[in-house]
């Protein structure tokens, strides 16, 4: 016997699973599956550690809702659910839902309708991410309104608002739907100042909570907007969010100009930019969720990758961080071209076999899932003055007590 399986909370996960499996074989019904614990279902608790993972789909990436295969989105499910995870961070292609502003497309809401059962099937929770747009280094645009300003006009309003009351209508069956992300670093895609970004933001938030009321609404930016002026504010960001997203990627953030792949600039990018937030904030308790983190053999050896997880989760709980969602469930087929650092990312390979650092991941989703949050006792300090990337990064390695190596 698994002396771990004295653990309530793993012994709490085990059944789930059971349950999750027998689901998935018609055993059980995916109600029964999402019905516990607590902290999870309507209005779930920000204030206890929950894990999960951004979906790669295994076979033919995102072409795959132009090319759908469900036994495969089945498979993995259920390969994820083995990870211990409690819920997906999905991408819905926008241009392929929406193929004009005043129609969608049935077939592409049929199959994400056929994903979130799936996920369901496999106790998992799922936020789809709809505004995107950006997406592994590519942009995927709507194909109309290219004359328009994205944030300020009134026909992408119009375009905008029946592609998310349709999707919400869809998500609305859907017991484990957590919530709504915005778009995939939406930022990257369309810029503005941030007067108009906030604005927007505002009003979409508005239609998605009134749409969704009880769920977990956010706005998935990259890094940008908290090392510099980009589009939203940090003070609407955390305004707006009941907790703050963020995307802390050592390698994009320019972290391997300040120390090695295991400096505390790598490891510990994610607490401090989590602090970063709370000093923006005024608030220790404000909840933040790590909702992108990653790393692969492009920037360090494939043998540290678990070690760099295991010093950055820790890290991560340490200063206080609710969620954390890595990228990505799978790798990327060296089938298709993409940048190099993309294709070996994932927990899982694409024959859907988990690796090392997948096993990893779940020994510190063991550890730590279902615990209450226990938040720093001493304040951040003020936050930067500056909007620059050279103030930000002064101000997070001070944070870390790290000075960069010469």
């Amino acid at each position: 016997m698994d002396p771990r399986d004295n653990d309530p909370a793993r012994r709490g996960f085990l059944k789930a699973g059971s349950l999750a499996a027998a689901a998935m074989l018609g055993g059980a019904k995916a109600s029964d599956v999402l019905a516990a614990p607590a902290w999870r279902g309507h209005n779930p608790s920000l204030l206890h550690h929950r894990f999960g993972l951004n979906y790669v789909p295994s076979k033919n990436w995102y072409y795959c809702y132009n090319d759908w295969h469900l036994a495969d989105i089945r498979a993995d499910m259920g390969r994820m659910a083995e990870l211990g995870i409690d819920h997906l961070r999905v991408m819905v292609v926008w241009p392929w839902f929406q193929p004009n502003p005043t129609a969608m497309s049935g077939a592409h809401l049929d199959r994400f309708d056929q994903l979130m059962q799936a996920a369901a099937a496999a106790g998992l929770d799922v936020m789809p991410c709809i505004y995107t747009g950006w997406l592994s280094g590519f942009h995927f645009n709507p194909n109309f309104l290219d004359a328009e300003p994205f944030y300020t006009s009134d026909k992408w309003a119009a375009a905008q608002g029946l592609y998310l009351q349709a999707l919400a209508a869809r998500m609305r069956r859907h017991p484990n739907f957590l919530g709504f992300d915005i778009g995939n670093e939406i930022n990257c895609n369309w810029n503005a100042p941030t007067r108009d970004g906030d604005a927007w933001m505002r009003r979409v938030f508005g239609q998605m909570h009134a749409l969704a009321p009880g769920k977990v609404h956010v706005n998935g930016v990259d890094n940008g907007p908290w090392f510099k002026a980009d589009t939203f504010s940090r003070e609407a960001l955390i305004e707006t969010q009941s907790i703050v997203a963020l995307h802390c990627w050592p390698f994009w953030t320019g972290a391997g100009k300040l120390g090695g792949p295991l400096d505390k600039p790598y490891t510990h990018l994610a607490a401090a930019m989590a602090a970063l937030v709370r000093s923006h904030a005024g608030d220790a308790r404000k909840p933040v969720w790590i909702q992108e983190f990653g790393v692969c053999s492009v920037e360090m050896p494939e043998a540290d990758i678990p070690r760099y997880m295991d010093i950055a989760l820790e890290a991560a709980v340490a200063e206080g961080v609710s969620w954390f969602t890595w990228w990505s469930s799978h790798d990327v087929s060296r089938s298709y071209e993409f940048h190099p650092f993309e294709y070996g990312l994932g927990l899982i390979d694409n024959a859907n076999r988990i690796k090392p650092q997948g096993r990893a991941f779940r020994r510190l989703v063991e550890r730590w899932r279902g615990k209450p949050v226990v938040l720093p006792s001493k304040a951040p300090a003020a936050p930067p003055t500056e909007r620059t990337d050279e103030a930000t990064w002064q101000w997070l390695g001070a944070h870390m007590d790290y000075r960069a190596k010469a």
